[in-house]
């Protein structure tokens, strides 16, 4: 891994907004154009009633802090909630799922590293992130479809 050479600022009006996929919450990838191979960071907005993949990490720690709202994570078996500024650090092999049971949007800043989590011609390996089903839901959640469905109409659900 190397290190950036000198500094890069990065604008709000210059963060593309995307949607991750599978659970279809949307993001901005605050260094994608440094090319850090150290870092990564991304703010996530979760609407209300929605989660994020239960998963784990290979190698890498991240940092999860809330900027707007009240925060909700289970990590491993247990559910904690994060106030508006306050954080919580992960450990790689925590299984973790950041979710949000309130009514109302919720904005977290998500620091990692590293940022790639396997070596030099070792294969990425997808089951070591999501050993289990990603999409399953925290029990707060229960009852709740998510992610929604893409093209359903009335008569599917």
């Amino acid at each position: 891994m190397n290190p950036i050479n000198g500094y890069f600022l990065i604008k709000p009006e210059e963060l593309p907004w995307k949607t991750a996929k599978p659970m279809k919450i949307p993001f901005a990838d605050l260094l994608e154009h440094t090319k850090s191979e150290i870092l990564g960071a991304r703010l996530w907005r979760f609407p209300p009633k929605s989660a994020n993949t239960l998963h784990k990490h290979v190698k890498a720690e991240e940092f999860y802090f809330v900027l707007e709202g009240t925060g909700r994570i289970r990590v491993g078996e247990e559910t904690l909630t994060v106030p508006k500024h306050g954080g919580v650090l992960v450990g790689p092999e925590s299984m973790r799922q950041v979710f949000n049971d309130t009514d109302a949007e919720v904005l977290w800043l998500m620091i990692g590293a590293p940022e790639n989590e396997f070596g030099p011609g070792e294969p990425f390996d997808l089951k070591r992130f999501w050993p289990v089903d990603p999409k399953q839901l925290p029990k707060e959640l229960e009852g709740t479809i998510w992610p929604p469905r893409e093209g359903a109409s009335s008569h599917d659900a």
